[in-house]
Formats: C-alpha cells, structure tokens, sequence
C-alpha cells in the first residue's frame, strides 16, 4: 500500500503554520494581540465564505484539481510510461506559472545535482525549464542537449504568449532541419482544449496534447498537467501529490484558528495593515529554494493590485535561502526597518545525514562543531535567525514540513494557494487578474505591430522622449 494511503502516515506528515513570532507576547509590542487576531476574524471568514461558494468556477477552478483529475493522471502516466526511454533530455518551454513550479517541484523532488548524475544513477533524462528569452540562454541550451534525443514540452494556455511561442519557433525550425516530417514525437503540448493558437497547431501538426484547464490561471497550475507532467516524467509520483493538495484541503475546511492557510492569510493582512509590505520567503533547505520563486509569483501576482475602491494594495515577496543569506540578506531583517514579515520553511527531517568529524582540536572556535550533523547545524541556524529577529522585534512565522516528499509538497502548494485566495478576498481585490502584466504585453505587442495594436504603437510613438542629460 502506498504510504499516503495511511491516514497515520498523512497525520505524521503534516505541514503545520507556526506564528507564534508574529504576536506581542514573543516580540513586544511590534506583534498582534489575540485581540487583534479575533477581531480580523470576521473578515476572515468572509473572505473564506467567498472561496468556498466559488469553487470550481471562473478562475477558482484550481480548488479542484487534488479531485477531478483521474482520467487525467491515468494518460499522464501512460504517456510518461511510453516516452520512457526514448529520450535523453526533456525540456519545458513555458513562462510565469508554466516554469516556476515546474522548476520548483524538481528541484525540491530530484537528487540537487540530478542533471549532473549518469544516466544509470539519474533513472530519467535530463532536465530543463526555459523560462527566459534571452539569446544568450536559447543558444547555451543547445550546447547542452541533442535536440534529436530531447523531448520537448510547450505549454502556453493560449498559445498566444509571445516568449513561449517564439522559443516554440526556433525548435520547431531546430527539428524540422534534422529530423524532417520525423519530429512530431519530439514534441508534447499543455495548453486549452478549446481555444487558442497552440491546440489548433498541435493538431495540424499531430502533437501529443495535456489540458489546462479553463479555470486554472498560470500561477495555480502546478497541480495540473503543466506541473503533473514533468513529474511524471521524471518519474515522481504524481498522486501522491494530489494526494497532499487534498489532504491540506481537508485540514482547511473551517474559518477558524485550526486552518493554518487562513491563518497564515491573516497574520500576512494584518502586518500589510500594520506597514509590512515586504513578505520574505526563506527555506533553511537547498530543496525549496525555488519554492521562494513560485510563491513570489502567486503573490505579487494575485495580491498586488488596485482593490476595488482603487487604492494599491498587496506585498512585495522577496526570497531568501538560510542559511546562505543570513550573510547577505539578515542584517538588513534584524537592524533595518520594520517593514517586512520573515517566513522560514523548515524541514524537521532530511532525506540524508552529514556527519562533522573531529578534528582542528587546536582551534575551539572551530573544533566545537565536532560532533555534531549538518542536520543540526542548519536547524539551529534557523532557530537562533528566527530568535535575532524576534528579540529585535520583526515579525516572523514558519511553515513547518515534517519532510521533503511529494505528498508535503501538495501539502504546501495548496495551502498556499488557499492562503492567496483567501488574502485576496480580505484586501478586496480581483485575485486572478494580471492587468500589470497585460499592459506590458500589449505594449510589446505594439512594437512588433501585431495586428489590432496600432493604436497603442501610436501611444508608444508619442511617449516622451528620454533626455540626455539624466544618463551618465
């Protein structure tokens, strides 16, 4: 039986939310009170009410993913179980949502140096997420794969993002030059079933397809087949997965103290309210490096925006790795203004243990860690960072993970996305929008002369000129 099928096995892996930092009694009078805690309850459970009447429609359709996806899991693994083998490398071109989680979930899942392994210890072929444009980038990536042995994987909802599509050009003009009418195993889409230009190409051209679905927006789209199928190839268990997202729903089922993404939702909007409009996101594990990325996205993307009484609401996420940037990074957090909150994910279990052996006896500043594991050292890191900023009064809170597995990483995933559902309903904005993101869009559009843009290339045109003297 597999281990997230055992309810004990689920209760002992449970990711839990630790604010306790967050309040007077650990960090004077810069914390909440109970107070103020159970008086932002009611607005809490508003925005909790909102959430749940709203499953399933519009853009809350990611609400569902962890339990309408079996038919969808069945062919993502038949085709993973079909590709397997029959390619050394396998590359996700995608942008925003398609990459980050992707690059997040691998990272977090797979040996640190998965690509570096041989192919005998790697068990799947090499893999690469071109999230970017850059020339410099397109080109290196070549040097590092044989596109005759790679699989690659567009995704683009609407097959209209222009980044994504342009990366799709070049490869498709890469393949068609070295394997002729042969390329079409080459290459897998995860886009609209219904609509857009990347589901009319991939059937002109007979591409194998995975489904977005409608009312799943970029940055919720980890738990659908944009995240699901690297996974899969990659040969990570996707229901276990699944498995974690629905178990964290299951512990978010009532607006009150026990559900930690509401809690979480809560502390965050009450420090926005109390000026912290930084939130740092800082793993104390290499693993979930890239989770910091992922929930920048979902955060800045969703909450930062005008509410509906027009005033610029939200937080700015930056991300952070203990203990690397307790030498960059802290000090600033410990002595600098009080305009940040600190979320440290902590993992209580390592996947391995690192022994310090004795030795420098001569040297007590050094022969102290003797001894002594890594484990503990990053552990106690963590502790005495969280113990610096609370004593100096900055607010801090922890998203505790028992371990680094599949069924966690749902586990967060989910719990996160809720908390961004439910913050949004709290600073009263459209949390599914980007109209930012589109402006910038449009205006790049403009300039390539899409059609249907002209009007915004003349507003380009008459933008005012840069001055000379203001560049040095």
């Amino acid at each position: 039986m597999k281990n997230y099928l055992d309810k004990n096995w689920k209760n002992s892996m449970r990711v839990k939310f630790d604010y306790n930092n967050m309040m007077q009694e650990f960090i004077g009078e810069e914390g909440f009170t109970k107070e103020e805690i159970d008086a932002c309850m009611p607005l809490a459970k508003k925005s909790f009410d909102l959430l749940n009447s709203s499953r399933g429609t519009g853009m809350v359709g990611w609400t569902e993913l962890p339990y309408n996806q079996d038919e969808v899991v069945k062919d993502i693994n038949a085709y993973a179980e079909e590709v397997k083998g029959k390619f050394e490398y396998f590359v996700v071109l995608g942008i925003g949502g398609s990459a980050l989680g992707p690059i997040a979930a691998f990272q977090a899942l797979k040996h640190l140096h998965y690509n570096d392994l041989p192919k005998e210890k790697r068990g799947g072929p090499k893999f690469y997420v071109e999230d970017n444009i850059d020339p410099e980038r397109m080109s290196a990536l070549f040097d590092v794969i044989e596109p005759e042995k790679t699989l690659f994987n567009v995704v683009s909802k609407s097959g209209a993002t222009s980044e994504t599509m342009a990366q799709y050009l070049i490869i498709f003009d890469v393949l068609k030059k070295k394997l002729g009418k042969d390329l079409g195993e080459h290459i897998v889409c995860t886009t609209s079933k219904d609509s857009g230009n990347l589901i009319k190409i991939a059937k002109e051209e007979n591409y194998k397809c995975f489904y977005i679905p409608d009312g799943v927006g970029g940055r919720f789209s980890e738990l659908c087949p944009v995240g699901l199928l690297s996974l899969a190839i990659l040969d990570i268990d996707i229901c276990e997965i699944l498995e974690g997202a629905k178990f964290m729903d299951e512990i978010c089922q009532k607006a009150d103290f026990t559900n930690p993404a509401l809690m979480f939702a809560v502390t965050e909007y009450l420090a926005m309210q109390k000026g912290r409009n930084i939130s740092v996101m800082m793993p104390y594990s290499d693993g979930l490096k890239f989770m910091s990325d992922w929930y920048a996205q979902l955060w800045a993307e969703s909450l930062g925006k005008f509410n509906s009484s027009g005033v610029s609401v939200g937080q700015t996420p930056v991300k952070a790795l203990g203990v690397t940037d307790q030498h960059s990074q802290v000090q600033l957090y410990v002595e600098g203004p009080s305009d940040k909150v600190v979320t440290f994910l902590n993992v209580e279990r390592f996947r391995t243990t690192v022994e310090i052996p004795h030795g420098l006896e001569q040297f007590p500043d050094v022969s102290f860690l003797s001894g002594h594991t890594l484990n503990e050292l990053i552990q106690t890191e963590q502790f005495s960072t969280a113990y610096a900023l609370s004593t100096h009064g900055k607010m801090n809170n922890e998203i505790i993970l028992p371990e680094i597995n599949a069924f966690t990483l749902g586990e967060y995933l989910f719990m996160l996305e809720l908390a961004t559902g439910y913050a949004g309903g709290m600073l009263d904005v459209n949390t599914y929008n980007q109209p930012g993101v589109e402006a910038g869009k449009n205006a790049t559009y403009a300039i390539f002369n899409k059609k249907g843009y002209e009007e915004k290339k003349k507003e380009l045109l008459n933008a005012p000129k840069k001055k000379s003297d203001y560049i040095c």
